[in-house]
Formats: C-alpha cells, structure tokens, sequence
C-alpha cells in the first residue's frame, strides 16, 4: 500500500515545501494539496518547487475541478510539469465544492465533468481532442507523456462514472464499510463498461492522527483535531441527500444519517481543525472516517483497508502533529504495510 500525504497550499509555501520533502524521506509516494485557489495559494506553482526539490514523489490536487481553469490550462500545467520532472504528475478532480462554492458557483455536472476527464488527459498525453468545439492538440508534448486521472466520488452516478472512465477512485472516508460497498460500486461500473476493474487504482484519503497511547485525553484531542472532516464530507453528503432522498436506498445510510443536524457551512473555516460548524459532527463519524489513535491502531485499520482493495492511503494532515504524523508514519506505520 502506497502512502501519500495532503497538505493546503497555505502560506508560507516553503512550509508545505519542507514536510513534503520530510515525507519523501519518511517514504510518503505521493503529495497532494487541495485546489481552491480563493482560499489557498495556487497549487501547480507549488508543485513545481515540490518536483524540484524531491526525487519521486508523485504530485497532484486533491481534488481539481473542470470550472476553475479552462482545460487546455489545466492539460498545460500538468504536462509541463511532467516534461520538466518526469511522469510525477496525477490529476485528481472532482465536480469541485469549495473551489466553485466560495466562488458563488454551482459544482460542474457530471457530463461536464467526464468530458473534462477526457479532454485534460487527452491533451496532457500528447493527443488531439476537442475542447468546446474545438479540435486542438498540444503540439510540444513527447512521446510517452502520462497522466493518470483519479475521480473523487460518493454518489451513485459519480461511483459509475468513475468505474467506467477514470484511472483511479478517491474516496474521501476511511470507514471499511462504506469502503467495501463504495469500492464494489467502481468495480461494477468498470465490468459493464468492458475494463479491467483492478485497473482502477484505489485511493482512501482521510485525517490520521497519530497519538503516544489510546488514553481517553489523547483520543479525545485528536477527534477533536480531526472533526473537520466530517462536516467536509457532509457538504458532499448533503448534496446526495437532496438529489435521492436517504431512504432511496441509492446511498448507504451508514453515509447519511450523521447530518441530521447540520445547519450548514461556512467555507472561511473549510478543511481546518477547530471549524464551529462541525459541532455536529459525532466521535463515532471521526472514529469511522478518520484514523486516530496509536501506531498499532493505525496499521490495524489500514491493513482492512488494503484488504479491501485499498492501493494508496492519503493522510490529510490538517491538525497540530503534523510534523509528527509524518515521523510517525515513517518510522512505524509505512514499514509495515507497504
């Protein structure tokens, strides 16, 4: 099992720059950064500093979106990188939330956004494809130009979609269950559309933090470092509530119950630990979406991952430990499951 590293392109770069190459040498495969350029810098910038000054770690968003950048852009920054540093380049996009969200925008549909997927890839290899109308290609790319693009997915017809087109599946959640029956989903779609579903690399993305003990004081503040995440999640779990209701049965249950009692979001606080609108948010949600508690702990519940398919870990590192996390990860926790 690979073992990247999320991290928010907050300022000052040199920061995300310098635990990028600790991870590298904690033997973290991949670092990836969030992609809302309203609220953070602008990531392919970073990247650049990221390839530069590491020798092979992989570098991607987490996720992009089809709106933000128009998708020759989006193409161009992706191979220039790659002819620059070699193939360490991955594109993980999605319909986009905060990105357009924060923006007063609506998230792409997902035929827009499965066109984007054909379109950046497309263009970022080397061949001729048609953007809005337009056939182009990007005449500088080499033979042998790369890109995988992995789909950020919760929903049905994204689990499809997904299964059908991408590269790869990210699933932004670490609870075996929804795992396993998310992970089926893909797999599914892949078969009817005729490919070879283990083709679909696998991807979970979740907060990990790494405590000294299980006592109830070190569980307790890592839950709390690690709240966020689920009130992140559930902006994306609303949204499927109110397109297929939650007893339709399209979506697990185990997904949606948990945001009865959200009120709503304000994306000034998104994807960072101590966010007031993630009150809601019970322990049990932090404990199944996320990864707390000692080395033995971690490992434990990354190997019922990687039971499940389960290609790449992604830690999001969104909290207090980070630098420790890493350590951490290096020291105990990669070793054994890689």
């Amino acid at each position: 099992m690979d073992i990247g590293l999320v991290l928010q392109t907050d300022p000052p770069a040199s920061l995300l720059i310098e635990r990028m190459k600790r991870a590298e040498a904690a033997g973290f495969s991949h670092g990836w950064t969030f992609d809302s350029v309203v609220l953070w810098q602008e990531p392919f910038v970073v990247y650049s500093r990221i390839l530069a000054e590491t020798e092979r770690m992989v570098v991607g968003p987490m996720v992009t979106n089809p709106s933000t950048r128009t998708w020759e852009v989006t193409a161009s920054l992706f191979a220039t990188l790659n002819d620059m540093y070699g193939n360490r380049t991955v594109c993980g996009i999605g319909r986009g939330d905060s990105a357009m969200r924060v923006a007063g925008r609506k998230p792409a549909t997902l035929g827009r956004l499965s066109e984007a997927m054909h379109a950046i890839k497309e263009l970022a290899e080397g061949r001729e494809t048609v953007v809005d109308g337009t056939a182009m290609r990007i005449p500088w790319v080499k033979e042998g130009a790369s890109l995988p693009v992995w789909m950020g997915a919760y929903g049905p017809k994204a689990l499809a979609l997904t299964g059908r087109q991408a590269d790869g599946f990210i699933l932004q959640l670490a609870d075996p269950y929804l795992t396993e029956w998310m992970v089926k989903a893909v797999r599914d779609a892949a078969v009817a559309a005729g490919r070879d579903p283990g083709e679909v690399k696998i991807c979970v993305a979740a907060p990990a933090y790494v405590t000294e003990d299980d006592s109830p004081q070190a569980l307790a503040h890592a839950r709390e470092q690690c709240r966020w995440f689920g009130g992140m999640v559930g902006n994306h779990v609303a949204d499927l509530v109110g397109q297929y209701g939650e007893s339709s049965g399209l979506v697990p249950h185990a997904l949606t119950a948990y945001i009865k009692e959200r009120q709503g979001y304000d994306y000034r606080h998104h994807g960072r630990s101590g966010n007031p609108d993630t009150a809601f948010v019970p322990d049990e949600i932090v404990d199944r979406f996320c990864l707390i508690g000692p080395p033995e702990a971690q490992v434990a519940k990354l190997e019922q991952l990687r039971d499940l398919g389960v290609d790449q870990f992604a830690v999001y590192a969104m909290h207090d430990a980070v630098e420790s996390t890493i350590d951490a990860y290096g020291a105990r926790v990669i070793p054994a499951v890689s």
